[in-house]
């Protein structure tokens, strides 16, 4: 009888238990992955839905972008664990209760429809608290928390007390032993300071965002000379090509036209002056030359005309030179 009775109790607790766990709700989608993301049932496709207490993993050159259904986003960057904690429905649009767990990793959080009451993070240093918020944090191996605010106002609270977050790019560094940095403006030297250079590949630019998860701003955080460097080296390298043909071409348009401009100056010149020049000097030096000239030019007639006038001439230069010579010779 006893063992009847034990028997259907046991039954009725079995059956109870089974319609008191159902299976667990989707409470978002993934909208990008890229490398590796795994979720509960393994690797995690755009579009699959996440669910209600699902671990999500990154590998080390993961990245997932997640919606919920309030319009939340996330996006997990590579290495990081997280675990959706607490989802609560209040309605179609918004939630009563949001919570997740960062174990590690790197983090963007969007606020969706929902009160900022209604979002919490967990972290090993603290807790994150939500005031219509858009910021970054990273969770180091060592349970080192940083927080950096992208818009709105936030808060963190630890062990050490708590910090408010109200300036957009203010930073607070956070260890669980309750150590806690001032909000301050964030620096380039936070990632030595979390040690890893890997930290914060949002505010960086070593890890894209697609979307409005992409359009926050990096807080003067950009460190990727690398990647600028091999974007500018090829322009360089085609744009040359075409300018350094460019110049001998105009250059050898000047060079065609200055000989041709000093030239017809130059033979003009002497036809003009030579007549001026040469008519005083050829009865010196050309008087025999006169009678032969038969090209009918006005000069040669003009010498033709005077040809007795010069023979005289001729004859008295002559005699002056005969004597010349006779005077030089008797000197000598």
């Amino acid at each position: 009888m006893w063992g009847r009775r034990s028997l259907f109790h046991a039954l009725f607790l079995a059956l109870c238990s089974a319609q008191g766990s159902p299976a667990a709700e989707p409470v978002g989608q993934a909208v990008l992955i890229k490398t590796e993301v795994t979720g509960q049932a393994g690797p995690i496709e755009v579009n699959a839905s996440v669910h209600r207490d699902e671990r999500i993993r990154t590998s080390q050159s993961g990245l997932g972008q997640f919606l919920f259904r309030d319009g939340t986003k996330l996006a997990v960057g590579w290495g990081s664990s997280v675990v959706i904690d607490k989802y609560v429905f209040d309605d179609s649009q918004s939630v009563r209760k949001l919570t997740i767990k960062a174990a590690k990793g790197t983090f963007r959080w969007v606020s969706g429809n929902s009160k900022s009451s209604a979002y919490q993070i967990l972290t090993p240093a603290g807790t994150i608290g939500v005031r219509g918020t858009a910021f970054d944090f990273y969770v180091g191996p060592d349970g080192t928390t940083a927080v950096v605010l992208l818009n709105g106002a936030a808060s963190f609270c630890g062990p050490g007390g708590c910090r408010q977050l109200q300036q957009r790019c203010d930073c607070v560094v956070a260890k669980p032993n309750g150590d806690m940095t001032a909000a301050r403006p964030v620096e380039r030297n936070v990632l030595q300071r979390l040690g890893n250079q890997r930290a914060l590949p949002f505010l960086s630019g070593n890890q894209r965002l697609s979307g409005g998860l992409g359009m926050l701003g990096g807080c003067n955080m950009a460190s990727v000379a690398p990647e600028r460097k091999d974007r500018m080296r090829p322009p360089p390298a085609a744009a040359p090509a075409p300018q350094r043909q460019d110049p001998p071409q105009r250059q050898t348009e000047p060079q065609k036209e200055q000989p041709n401009k000093p030239d017809e100056p130059h033979h003009d010149k002497p036809h003009h002056d030579k007549p001026h020049h040469d008519k005083p000097d050829r009865p010196d030096k050309h008087y025999g030359h006169g009678r032969h000239d038969t090209d009918g030019k006005p000069g040669n007639h003009g010498l033709d005309h005077r040809e007795p006038h010069h023979d005289g001439d001729r004859d008295h230069h002559n005699d002056r030179d005969h004597k010349r010579g006779w005077n030089f010779n008797r000197g000598r």
